[in-house]
C-alpha cells in the first residue's frame, strides 16, 4: 500500500467507528516514507500508536510528538546480550534498552512484549518483573502462537498460569482492572512503578471479546490473527471500488474462535495442518 491509499483506507476505518489505529511489521520505521505515513494518519481522530523493535525510536523521537503518539510497544524476548543477538541476529541489546530508557524519558507509555518459549527466555520471567520495580514500563508476556515457519510445538508453549506461579515465587502482587476489550490481563507489585500482563491467546482465548483488525502490507483485511481467510481492500479500492461492502464482508466471516482454525485446546493443534502466513508478513 501507498501512503495515500492507507490514509484513504484508515479514513473509511474510521468512519466506520475504528478509534485506534496501531501501525506494526516487520518494523514499520524501516520503510521511507514512515514519517509521511504517520503525519497522515494524525490527521484523525483516533489514538495512534506503533510496536517496533526500538532499534531506531530515537531517530523519530520528534515525529512521534508531532503525529500525538503517546504509546509505543517494543518487542524484547529478552534481556540478555548472547540470547538477544541469536534471537534477532543484531548485537544491539544495549541500543534497544537505551533506546526504550529514551522512550520513558521523552514521557511516552512503554509496553515491553515478549514472546514467552520454553527452553528460550521462560527463565526471564522474573527478570522482565524486576524492570518494572523503578521504571514505569508495563511489560506484556505473550504466549507462544503458532504460525507459518516459527517453528512452533505445543510443548514449547508457557501458559500464563506457569509464568504467574513462577512470580508468585518471589513477589506479592495484585491483580489491576482490565478494560473492555482488553488482550492483556494485568498486574501489578505493589509500589512498583511499572506493571506486568499475560496474554493468553493460548491457555484462555479471548475471542469473544476481541475487537481488533489487521490490515496487511498488502492491503488485505484479516478479522482474526488466525483467520486463513483474508480479503483485499487494496483491489477494491485501486478499482474505484466502495470499499465499506468489502470491510463488512470480511467482519460477516469472522469465526467464533481462533479464526477457524482451531478450538480453545492449544495442546492437541497440529500446526502443519494451520493455514496462515507468517507473523512477519501479517503484521506484528
Amino acid at each position: 500500500m501507498q501512503p495515500e491509499e492507507i490514509e484513504a483506507i484508515a479514513h473509511t476505518f474510521i468512519t466506520l467507528g475504528v478509534k485506534k489505529i496501531r501501525l506494526t511489521g516487520g518494523e514499520p520505521l524501516v520503510r521511507k516514507e514512515f514519517k509521511d505515513i504517520l503525519l497522515r494518519l494524525n490527521k484523525f481522530p483516533v489514538a495512534l500508536t506503533l510496536t517496533t523493535n526500538g532499534l531506531f525510536a530515537d531517530q523519530y523521537i520528534r515525529e512521534f510528538h508531532e503525529a500525538g503518539v503517546n504509546s509505543l510497544n517494543v518487542s524484547i524476548d529478552t534481556l540478555k546480550p548472547d540470547k538477544f543477538k541469536a534471537i534477532t541476529r543484531r548485537d544491539s541489546l544495549q541500543k534497544v534498552w537505551q533506546n526504550i530508557l529514551l522512550l520513558v524519558d521523552e514521557g511516552f507509555h512503554v509496553k515491553l512484549n515478549i514472546v514467552a518459549m520454553k527452553g528460550v527466555n521462560d527463565d526471564e520471567v522474573l527478570d522482565f518483573v524486576a524492570v518494572t520495580k523503578d521504571l514505569p514500563l508495563h511489560v506484556r508476556f505473550i504466549e507462544f502462537m503458532p504460525f507459518s515457519g516459527n517453528q512452533w510445538e505445543k510443548d514449547r508453549v508457557v501458559s500464563a498460569k506457569t509464568m504467574l506461579d513462577t512470580v508468585a515465587k518471589k513477589y506479592s502482587f495484585i491483580k489491576l482492572d482490565d478494560k473492555k476489550h482488553a488482550t492483556a490481563k494485568k498486574y501489578q507489585v505493589p509500589g512498583y512503578a511499572g506493571t506486568f500482563a499475560f496474554i493468553t491467546t493460548m491457555s484462555e482465548p479471548f475471542c469473544g471479546d476481541c475487537n481488533r483488525m489487521r490490515l496487511t502490507a498488502d492491503g488485505k483485511m484479516k478479522n482474526c490473527l488466525f483467520s486463513k481467510q483474508e480479503i483485499s481492500i487494496l483491489d477494491a479500492l485501486r478499482k474505484g471500488d466502495d470499499i465499506v461492502p468489502v470491510i463488512k464482508k470480511c467482519l460477516g466471516m469472522k469465526q467464533a474462535v481462533m479464526g477457524g482454525q482451531f478450538d480453545k485446546t492449544f495442546e492437541t493443534v497440529d500446526s502443519a495442518k494451520l493455514q496462515n502466513r507468517s507473523m512477519i508478513h501479517i503484521g506484528g
